[in-house]
């Protein structure tokens, strides 16, 4: 038994280190639906513009009110959306009542309060809005959307 002890101990230290890489190894490994994030984010990024350039391309809603996916919750939240040009905000203006902000509604009454927590939560809603409100744009292109107000409570 004597003679065993050290293969035994060497064995067992080398499960050990392989363990320890193999799990160094998947938790280095980005999340799923990261490679997603990341590519709105860099494709959303809006370019520089002047105090006046941004005004004359940003529209807004305000005072949305819904229920979230749990029926519990109320939010109540302002939206700015930058878009690439003055006529696609036109174009946006024109359409922002009765297209954009059922898309909006939907999207809130899908998602759940934890969703919508913390910095991280506001920026994934609005990267969802981001690509659902682009598929749906007649004209231009939405650049950027900031929540501007965001109020959420239980009835």
């Amino acid at each position: 038994m004597k003679k065993m002890l050290p293969w035994l101990i060497t064995i067992l230290l080398t499960l050990i280190v392989l363990a320890a890489f193999l799990l160094v190894n998947q938790m280095n490994k980005p999340a799923p639906g990261t490679e997603v994030n990341a590519a709105v984010n860099s494709v959303a990024e809006p370019e520089k513009l002047s105090v006046d350039e941004i005004v004359k391309v940003t529209s807004t809603i305000d005072d949305i009110k819904t229920n979230l996916s749990e029926p519990d919750y109320v939010v109540v939240i302002d939206f700015a959306f930058q878009m690439d040009n003055e006529a696609s905000k036109e174009a946006f203006d024109k359409i922002k009542d009765y297209k954009i902000k059922p898309i909006i509604i939907k999207t809130l009454a899908d998602t759940k309060p934890e969703e919508l927590t913390g910095a991280l939560g506001k920026d994934n809603l609005s990267s969802k809005l981001l690509n659902l409100i682009n598929k749906s744009l007649p004209e231009g292109k939405l650049i950027q959307i900031d929540i501007t107000d965001f109020i959420m409570t239980t009835i």
